[in-house]
């Protein structure tokens, strides 16, 4: 077994990764609440690395097949000398690997199986409160669970307290930057449009990449086809676009300057210098976890820690007002942190 990692982890990284490890060691479940680009997948190869030495087996659930595309490269590359294999829907050939990463939906397969299974975006659809998928997840499970989420609810964090479990909690990213603050632009009706197409020319200025956020799919189609009259270059993405992986593959390339976007794109994915726009962020379907979120995509990178988060919106919802003060009070508690230290 290989640990290979590229880079080194932040102080506050080691010790929770330490604990985290201890923990199973120990006999102990653990969650781990931390913040948008804190590097929460970093938080748990010590602990995956440690199962693997002593012959255990390993799960990394996540609630969407998206997410599985992204990460298991990532977990491959850092495991090399592991056999590291993904599962999802329309992908379950090859069941037999040490690290599986896999959808919740795919625990079903393994009865009893796992020593240990790192549960990541336990907030995300479908997951969240969903209690058939919470008893798949135990009934694979035969050792220690670790779960994450930078947005866990109050439901689970008190779940947790009653359990023989330890709650961990990482309110800085691994750069020690701020997290990106929303700015929210009241607009009315129609009069969102041309403020949409004045902050993508700003943004097609600076040379930034874009993810625009509509809260359903017909919206992001309306959307992507009204911009891409006006400013060609991007390309829209939802659960039913059939080539959504080839399109994101090829934002990242460069290919495209901005994306439109459903909430396929709200989790596990990071773009350099990426900005983002919420458009009718004032949506039921945007609650305060979701907003935080979807601002979390912004800002990852070690050496372009910046950048905008925009909610464009008819009013001000108390989703959005929850957004930005718990993104403010995460940034004091880093602001304190580093005047400790």
């Amino acid at each position: 077994m290989v640990l290979d990692l590229k880079y080194n982890l932040s102080r506050e990284q080691k010790e929770i990764s330490e604990k985290v490890k201890s923990n199973y060691l120990n006999g102990i479940d653990t969650l781990i609440d931390a913040v948008c680009g804190s590097g929460k997948t970093e938080l748990v190869y010590a602990v995956i690395a440690t199962a693997l030495s002593k012959g255990n087996t390993v799960a990394f659930a996540v609630p969407r097949r998206d997410v599985v595309i992204e990460l298991t490269p990532r977990i491959k590359a850092t495991f090399p000398s592991n056999k590291v294999i993904s599962v999802y829907g329309g992908h379950t050939s090859n069941l037999k690997g040490e690290i599986v990463v896999l959808t919740t939906h795919q625990l079903y397969r393994y009865p009893h199986i796992f020593d240990l299974i790192i549960l990541d975006e336990i907030d995300a659809f479908p997951f969240k409160d969903n209690d058939l998928l919470m008893a798949m997840l135990h009934n694979a499970s035969r050792g220690r669970i670790v779960m994450m989420s930078a947005t866990p609810s109050d439901e689970i964090i008190q779940a947790f307290s009653r359990q023989n479990a330890d709650i961990l909690h990482l309110n800085t990213r691994f750069h020690r930057h701020p997290l990106p603050v929303p700015k929210v632009l009241i607009r009315y009706g129609f009069s969102k449009y041309p403020s949409l197409i004045r902050i993508m020319h700003k943004f097609r200025k600076e040379n930034k990449p874009v993810f625009i956020f509509c809260p359903t799919i017909d919206l992001a189609e309306k959307v992507y086809e009204l911009i891409n009259k006006i400013i060609p270059g991007g390309n829209v993405v939802h659960s039913k676009k059939i080539d959504r992986a080839e399109v994101i593959e090829d934002f990242k390339n460069g290919k495209y300057q901005y994306l439109v976007t459903t909430a396929v794109l709200e989790r596990g994915v990071t773009i350099k210098d990426l900005q983002v726009i919420i458009f009718e962020a004032d949506h039921e379907i945007y609650d305060e976890h979701a907003l935080i979120q979807i601002s979390g995509r912004v800002g990852r990178k070690y050496d372009a820690p910046e950048g905008e988060v925009i909610f464009l919106a008819d009013k001000e919802t108390s989703a959005i007002r929850r957004t930005i003060q718990t993104i403010e009070s995460k940034n004091k508690s880093l602001q304190n942190m580093l005047q400790t230290n």
